[in-house]
């Protein structure tokens, strides 16, 4: 009689542990893979990261979704939220008309050397977004860091709140830039 009392328990340890990995991997280690430049310097073609379905994105937040496109996963910056007029003027991002530092970006704006801005001028109303001026409830505004190739808000407008899939959080891929993101 202990031998089967014994079984039974080993086998609902067993069904919680993987039960536990199942909820783990589901929601809080989804691997995701960097997939094109439009996240470049922040992330590189084939980049692992780890995200989140746990959390909501905040802003600058970087956050995963399907492509408007052809469905793949994507990774962008979350810059929009829901209630925020966007624009960009001489290379400066404006959110509520305050000014916003995005120290992401100084890589790859101190290598320019053509004297063109990083991010052409832009506001709600002139990208896909638009005719929308406010980013509308339920809804994000999202930048990829290369602006210059990123295939982003700018030409796909809003990303819907449900599309969301998580926010990456760590880089384990490649191990000399492993680390929380």
């Amino acid at each position: 009689m202990k031998k089967k009392h014994g079984t039974l328990y080993t086998v609902i340890q067993f069904s919680m542990i993987l039960l536990f990995a199942l909820f783990l991997r589901k929601f809080v280690l989804t691997p995701v893979e960097v997939i094109g430049i439009s996240m470049e310097p922040t992330y590189h073609e084939s980049d692992r990261l780890w995200q989140t379905s746990l959390v909501s994105p905040k802003r600058f937040d970087v956050a995963t979704f399907p492509s408007p496109r052809d469905g793949k996963r994507i990774v962008k910056r979350v810059v929009g939220l829901p209630g925020d007029t966007i624009r960009m003027e001489n290379d400066q991002l404006y959110i509520n008309d305050k000014k916003y530092d995005e120290p992401y970006l100084d890589e790859f704006k101190e290598a320019l050397t053509d004297g063109q801005p990083l991010t052409a001028d832009f506001t709600l109303a002139s990208t896909a977004a638009g005719p929308a001026t406010v980013v509308p409830e339920g809804k994000y505004f999202v930048l990829g860091d290369n602006r210059r190739k990123a295939d982003d808000s700018r030409y796909f407008g809003f990303v819907d709140k449900e599309d969301i899939v998580g926010v990456v959080y760590f880089r384990y891929y490649p191990l000399n830039k492993i680390g929380v993101q």
